[in-house]
């Protein structure tokens, strides 16, 4: 039996990482958000790097930043094929980078629209802006507009490969876990 691949992606400050994190302590397996790292080591190359909106606008080679980041979600995608869990969740998955790089006017070939259409996801979950808990800091340096905007390129991108995207509803981590859950039983 293969596991089911499931998504949880949205835009910065929606309490994706939160349920992520709960999954992971409800003892499923969760991959985490890649790019905050690769964010971290950029800011550490020695080159200065200000940051005035999400990372791919604003470290010196955005496509060479944006491959990377391609290139490790496909890593994730390829680390669980051979899993013997029943479902693992991705924290962000490779369509995200298109989203990301269509939201901030960034053109791209098919080298990244290939892997989206190739490697698929057995669901996909889109949290939703949230204004009430969005925040900026070191790691995350949208607005809560770039955010909406975020959002929207998010669902057009996973529209275009031609998910079924499921809108989480706000509410607590907890209530939203179950949501995913209970969803997922009928998948």
């Amino acid at each position: 039996m293969k596991a089911k691949k499931i998504v949880i992606t949205g835009g910065p400050s929606t309490g994706k990482t939160s349920v992520i994190e709960q999954l992971e302590k409800d003892g499923f397996h969760c991959l985490h958000e890649v790019i905050r790292d690769m964010t971290m080591e950029e800011k550490t190359q020695g080159q200065e790097v200000k940051m005035v909106s999400n990372p791919i606008v604003s470290v010196p080679d955005p496509k060479s930043f944006n491959m990377n980041i391609l290139k490790a979600r496909i890593n994730q995608y390829h680390s669980v094929l051979e899993s013997t869990r029943e479902i693992v969740f991705f924290d962000r998955g490779i369509p995200d980078v298109l989203a990301y790089m269509d939201c901030f006017g960034q053109t791209y070939a098919s080298e990244f629209s290939e892997p989206c259409q190739m490697l698929r996801y057995d669901h996909v979950f889109l949290m939703p802006p949230w204004k009430e808990i969005h925040v900026t800091d070191n790691e995350r340096f949208e607005s809560y507009e770039e955010s909406l905007k975020i959002h929207d390129c998010l669902a057009r991108s996973y529209g275009d490969f031609s998910y079924d995207v499921t809108h989480v509803p706000k509410g607590s981590v907890i209530e939203r876990v179950q949501f995913i859950l209970d969803h997922i039983k009928s998948i």
